[in-house]
């Protein structure tokens, strides 16, 4: 199948977005005093897997309308374009790409979590939740 021109494969959009990105450990994001986490995986997989302790949970869908400053649908903790948007989803793929289209945006400090939630759990950081294995 030829590509047509000006086509980018999912790997490069990745590639480029992370170019941009000054990511972080789950224990970085931990630590940084100032950074708001946000949650972007659907209700689904929070259920499934859990949460982190005082994230904000605003789905993948609604982000860019959640945090763009000159949005009416802003949230209060979108108060401008210097706010540290640290953005998780389960493995650290999608987050690239909000954080990479959050600075799209103008927020300049946004960026994402090496490894997303799974990472921040197998670092044995604060979260809440998720189903329990079955016994048996």
């Amino acid at each position: 199948m030829n590509r047509p021109p000006g086509a980018r494969s999912i790997d490069e959009i990745l590639a480029e977005a992370r170019s941009r990105l000054a990511r972080l450990t789950p224990a970085e994001a931990h630590a940084a005093p100032d950074a708001l986490l946000v949650d972007i995986r659907p209700a689904a997989q929070r259920a499934e897997e859990g949460e982190i302790e005082g994230a904000l949970i605003v789905e993948r869908n609604h982000l860019e309308w959640r945090f763009d400053p000159q949005s009416d649908a802003r949230l209060p903790e979108a108060a401008g374009y210097g706010v540290r948007v640290v953005v998780f989803c389960s493995e650290g793929y999608t987050s690239s790409l909000a954080a990479a289209a959050l600075q799209d945006l103008g927020l300049s400090r946004a960026t994402d979590v090496d490894g997303g939630f799974r990472a921040w759990k197998a670092a044995g950081l604060p979260c809440t939740g998720g189903a329990r294995p079955a016994s048996g």
